[in-house]
């Protein structure tokens, strides 16, 4: 769910930012969601582990 929100507001701003909203835009969004997607869930898949470790290493636990 965080990596379809994320990519869907990231998207949404990036593609609102490069090409202004136009009778495209709805497209554009798509297309750039759906890719930023299927880049940014395998990346969460791999990174989350070593993010867990790193913050565990900076807070104390309870």
């Amino acid at each position: 769910m965080l990596s379809l929100l994320m990519t869907f507001v990231v998207s949404l701003v990036s593609t609102l930012v490069s090409a202004g909203w136009t009778s495209a835009t709805l497209g554009l969004w798509l297309r750039a969601w759906s890719l930023s997607w299927v880049i940014a869930f395998p990346t969460l898949l791999v990174v989350l582990p070593l993010v867990r470790k790193a913050t565990a290493a900076l807070v104390e636990p309870r």
